[in-house]
């Protein structure tokens, strides 16, 4: 069992670890309010790394890396740009002036009789 003491180094070595290993990786997290504080395990049954925190400032970074692992997990690479989202956006991204002008066009009001 590694106890970890910085998050960068623990997210790079945990998406390593799943890298190498993907149908025995998994990680696990233990919140215990009563201390305010995460931990995060990531195992492969021969490799554990281990990370403790009560920073809130690492939450982010912690949702980072589940979302990377979520993204392997279903056979996609997380850094390779979505060609898909990109050919749906590309007919014409809408401008600030062109939604201004649609909410300002349903924010009249009736005149007054």
């Amino acid at each position: 069992m590694t106890w970890v003491d910085s998050i960068e180094t623990f997210c790079a070595d945990a998406e390593k670890l799943y890298l190498e290993h993907p149908d025995h990786t998994r990680l696990t997290m233990k919140y215990r309010h009563v201390d305010g504080k995460v931990e995060l395990k990531v195992t492969n049954d021969r490799v554990c790394l281990k990370f403790l925190t009560d920073q809130q400032q690492h939450l982010k970074r912690i949702d980072k890396l589940n979302n990377v692992l979520l993204t392997y997990m279903v056979g996609k690479d997380p850094y390779e740009e979505n060609a898909d989202e990109l050919a749906e956006g590309s007919a014409k991204p809408p401008s600030a002036g062109d939604a201004a002008g649609a909410g300002a066009e349903r924010k009249k009001k009736k005149a007054r009789k």
